[in-house]
């Protein structure tokens, strides 16, 4: 599979496939196609559904396969910010916030990351459930804003605002802590908790989360 990411801050991602190949996608991912690519739509079993229900993913997929000579399918982001393609292989899981996901090559497997500890599960803008990037192939994940990214040494550590995680490697691990001193948490403006991402491995930092968005613009909203 050939692709090539175009579009700046509004990207979209457009995929060469030879005949034969597949890409996978959750549902109302695909922006065009050529008219000799098909879809088929498929939930992965009742075990993989409960798991992507319970990660706030869709419950179906919809996979692509170009039939006969070689097609052209694209995938845009559903917000400003960057799409990036990764290599997914034995040695090189990701763990990635649950919106992130795309689209990827089949043989990529998506499933659900239990994260270990109590406090990011009731506290954590990224949640004790985000998802994880298993298996061999090329897969596209979307980004808020620009991603930064850092490759922290074992036992290195990086202190992130909560929702400004997008993916690391999981070698990594995460946890949510709160913020020290009740002046920090009223006056500071900067909220209750933060991230503690530690390495050893890459963690990718997104700039403009959603959810910050959503919140500016709440109070410009009308009151139903």
């Amino acid at each position: 599979m050939k692709y090539e990411i175009k579009g700046g801050n509004l990207p979209v991602v457009i995929c060469e496939l030879e005949a034969g190949e597949k890409i996978i996608t959750e549902g109302g991912g695909m922006s065009w196609m050529s008219p000799n690519i098909t879809m088929e739509t498929s939930g992965g079993g009742i075990g993989k559904m409960f798991g992507k229900m319970m990660s706030g993913e869709s419950i179906f997929h919809n996979i692509y396969t170009c039939n006969g000579s070689s097609g052209e399918i694209a995938f845009a982001s559903s917000f400003p910010g960057e799409i990036r393609a990764f290599e997914i292989n034995a040695g090189k899981n990701l763990i990635v916030q649950k919106s992130a996901f795309l689209a990827s090559e089949i043989t990529v497997d998506l499933s659900v990351h239990l994260n270990k500890k109590l406090g990011a599960g009731f506290f954590g803008g990224e949640g004790f459930i985000m998802q994880k990037l298993s298996g061999n192939g090329i897969v596209f994940l979307e980004f808020d804003g620009s991603i930064i990214e850092y490759d922290l040494a074992a036992g290195q550590e990086m202190v992130l605002d909560t929702g400004h995680l997008a993916a690391m490697e999981d070698t990594c691990t995460m946890d949510i802590v709160a913020v020290k001193g009740v002046k920090n948490i009223v006056l500071g403006g900067e909220g209750m908790f933060n991230t503690i991402v530690k390495g050893p491995g890459k963690i990718y930092i997104q700039t403009m989360p959603l959810s910050h968005i959503a919140g500016l613009l709440a109070p410009y909203l009308p009151v139903k």
